[in-house]
């Protein structure tokens, strides 16, 4: 039995790691800003402090074989020094951690997010594609910045693996799905260029089950970052086609091209700073460049090094994803 503790742990994938940790009989401690009544009924430790909080994440590392580091400041929109107090100054206070209180393993959520360049031909790549010089959005750059220092915290005391899932979608999905639900019902949801870009995503179980593959198969994955997907691209907006279709919601008829919808984007980025409004546009240069291209990755590397195979097939997954869906009720996601 292994102490482990999750980061983050109340959400999406944080809750998803943490569920596969208590099933397989491990001790489970999580550490998040407010309790999630997901937490309810689980065997866990239970932490309430912020990720930012250098003693308090050092406190919770105590005792510990296995840190999941998951909890981040996601999106693409906000206050750059945000970015980086929860993405750079969180994690370099759970490397301090894990150092003083010599735990053996460190496993850190990543994201594609952090080489990609929106200039870069994106197509079933590996993970030697180099960090690019400039990052569009604060979540890749400090993403990027944390993930370097993790790895390059790798020692023989403390063994560091980064893992980066593409796209994570599943039942419970707070934001991604019920987003794009949102808009295609409220015909806000327009197709982003010629609607032939492959694209990889990773259900959440597979994503989870990646991150407990990695602490497993730490000394073959020590100090290298690892893509993760469900095994194989899908056509972007065929796989959006038919996931509206699936929860009844009417196809997509507006189509802009990649261009147009970038000027768009740069265009509300603007007057979102020149307002200084805090919520996310619904449009950004970034969120464009990610709708109309490929991305795509070889993940050769994790099924070699962490026997990774995806244990929920995307067929499978997008089932699921539709069968949550018309049960909730897209209102209620």
């Amino acid at each position: 039995m292994s102490t482990c503790l999750v980061t983050g742990g109340g959400g999406f994938l944080g809750l998803a790691i943490v569920r596969k940790l208590i099933d397989r009989g491990d001790q489970v401690k999580v550490l998040s800003r407010r309790y999630h009544s997901c937490l309810d009924g689980l065997d866990v430790s239970f932490t309430a402090a912020d990720i930012t909080d250098a003693a308090a994440v050092a406190e919770a590392c105590q005792g510990c074989d296995t840190v999941f580091h998951v909890a981040s400041k996601a999106g693409i929109w906000g206050p750059d020094s945000e970015y980086e107090a929860i993405n750079i100054d969180g994690c370099r206070n759970v490397i301090a951690g894990c150092q003083k209180h010599r735990v053996p393993v460190l496993v850190y959520t990543s994201t594609p997010s952090v080489i990609y360049h929106p200039q870069a031909k994106i197509e079933n790549i590996q993970e030697d594609i180099p960090y690019p010089t400039q990052f569009e959005c604060a979540y890749a750059r400090t993403k990027a910045t944390a993930e370097r220092e993790v790895l390059a915290a790798n020692s023989a005391e403390l063994a560091t693996v980064a893992i980066r899932p593409h796209l994570i979608y599943g039942p419970g999905d707070p934001n991604l799905i019920p987003r794009v639900l949102q808009r295609a019902k409220a015909g806000q949801l327009p197709q982003v260029g010629d609607g032939t870009n492959k694209v990889d995503i990773t259900y959440i179980d597979n994503a989870a089950q990646a991150h407990l593959l990695a602490a497993e198969h730490i000394q073959e994955a020590a100090g290298k970052a690892y893509f993760i997907s469900d095994g194989k691209p899908v056509v972007l907006w065929s796989w959006i086609a038919e996931l509206l279709r699936l929860v009844d919601v009417p196809p997509i008829k507006r189509r802009l091209s990649l261009g147009t919808t970038r000027a768009i984007g740069a265009a509300m980025e603007g007057v979102y700073k020149i307002l200084r409004i805090k919520t996310e546009p619904k449009m950004t240069r970034f969120t464009a460049q990610q709708l109309a291209t490929s991305h795509y990755f070889n993940i050769s590397n994790a099924r070699r090094d962490l026997h990774y195979e995806p244990e929920v097939s995307g067929e499978e997954g997008l089932k699921r994803l539709a069968e949550w869906v018309k049960a909730t009720g897209i209102d209620n996601l």
